[in-house]
């Protein structure tokens, strides 16, 4: 069975590719990577200044790359959705934006 890359949606619409979905997975992949070794840092005891900062920079990549699944969004499914008339789709996405700015 051929896996899907494009990101997951509990809502019905036409299946499009998502021009950034190798942009996302690369920058999840740092993101993880990098919590790695924050990780490693914990458990060596490091400065507590040295690991907030570190997680800081790892909440400012997923934020970054929340902003990137959002324009895609944005470009792919919500026109879709409004041209389909499909308003739950719509709904969600106004859920996920609470979500995701809180």
């Amino acid at each position: 069975m051929e896996k899907n890359t494009d990101y997951m949606h509990p809502h019905p619409h036409h299946t499009h590719p998502h021009e950034n979905t190798k942009a996302v997975l690369n920058r999840l992949s740092r993101a993880i990577g990098h919590l790695k070794s924050i990780k490693v840092m914990v458990e060596e005891g490091r400065d507590c200044s040295e690991v907030l900062i570190q997680l800081s920079a790892v909440k400012a990549a997923i934020n970054n790359t929340g902003k990137v699944v959002l324009k895609d969004h944005l470009s792919h499914c919500l026109i879709d959705s409004i041209e389909t008339g499909n308003m739950e789709a719509i709904e969600e996405l106004n859920k996920a934006i609470d979500q995701f700015v809180k």
